[in-house]
């Protein structure tokens, strides 16, 4: 297995190389769904601790890199484990419809690969930013088999998001679609938008700044890099894995769920917040980071994640 290398090194990676985003050992599913890779991880001798499931977000560069630190720090006290989700990463790439209800599956089928070696007792979650909508699905159709789950700078909570819980669907635009996949230009248009000044200029919008973490900054250059790493992103700027009803699966949930966001960046609208801030399983905190506090704030994250994960009864 490839070890993950420190955030902070230089890098030392070979051009075209996709070394893992994580350590501990890497495992591949060959589900209905695609092939599906996710790496595990945990202290010598086992956890009496629920293991807990990590879910990257979806942008052009989504890997488990981008819950690398979660990922390294708890699996010193639980077994941890880090999907990458359809498209994305290690897990297959291919010219394929890219669909919430592939994602959701993606999330129901690493819940049963943790329930094959925990015995099927209900597991932690956490997710990031658009997957959070694919965990809190996923909850929603196996309620039981979750104990908790955690949304770092979820999607969905826009103020426009009240408006449209009721629909059905998600905000996909096949027009726009077409327009990216097409054949003539379908992946020299990936390689424009996933140069290295490109994703500088994303990282800084997500961090809302300029300290952006560099060994993220060239993961995702070299897995942006992968053949067929245009597919999934298209499906996602296109609008297919956003769902108008997720604030009203937000809703359903009734679990402990932990809400974390930061105040920087083009990540900070949230305006729906309120229609789960005061419920009495929610808890919300707020971070003066951008969209990723575990980053930038890692240490006062994990205080407060471990604090709201004593709490779960």
């Amino acid at each position: 297995m490839n070890e993950a290398v420190a955030t902070a090194s230089p890098v030392t990676w070979r051009s075209g190389d996709l070394p893992a985003p994580v350590s501990g050992q890497r495992h591949e599913n060959a589900s209905a769904i695609g092939r599906l890779t996710y790496y595990a991880a945990g202290p010598e001798g086992g956890s009496a601790l629920p293991p807990l499931l990590l879910l990257h977000s979806i942008n052009a560069a989504g890997s488990a890199y981008e819950v690398k630190p979660l990922y390294e720090y708890y699996r010193n006290t639980r077994d941890v484990y880090a999907l990458e989700l359809p498209g994305f990463g290690h897990s297959e790439r291919g010219p394929r419809k890219y669909t919430v209800r592939l994602m959701t599956d993606a999330v129901l089928l690493m819940l049963r690969e943790i329930h094959g070696v925990h015995g099927g007792a209900p597991i932690d979650a956490l997710a990031v930013s658009l997957s959070s909508e694919f965990l809190a699905r996923a909850i929603s159709e196996m309620p039981l088999a979750f104990r908790s789950a955690a949304l770092v700078s979820p999607t969905g909570f826009r103020a426009r998001a009240k408006a449209t819980k009721w629909r059905d669907g998600t905000r996909a635009m096949p027009w726009l679609h077409a327009v990216f996949e097409f054949p003539l230009w379908s992946r020299s248009l990936f390689q424009l938008l996933s140069s290295r000044p490109s994703i500088r200029f994303f990282l800084k919008k997500t961090w809302g700044s300029d300290n952006y973490d560099r060994g993220l900054f060239e993961y995702d250059y070299l897995t942006t890099h992968q053949p067929g790493a245009q597919h999934a992103p298209y499906y996602f700027v296109s609008g297919y894995l956003f769902s108008e009803d997720i604030l009203r699966v937000y809703h359903s949930l009734t679990l402990p769920v932990w809400m974390s966001h930061g105040v920087r960046g083009d990540f900070v609208n949230y305006g729906a917040k309120d229609s789960v801030q005061g419920r009495a399983n929610w808890s919300i905190d707020v971070f003066p980071t951008g969209a990723m506090p575990h980053f930038e704030a890692e240490a006062a994250f994990i205080a407060r994640y471990d604090a709201f994960l004593a709490s779960v009864e």
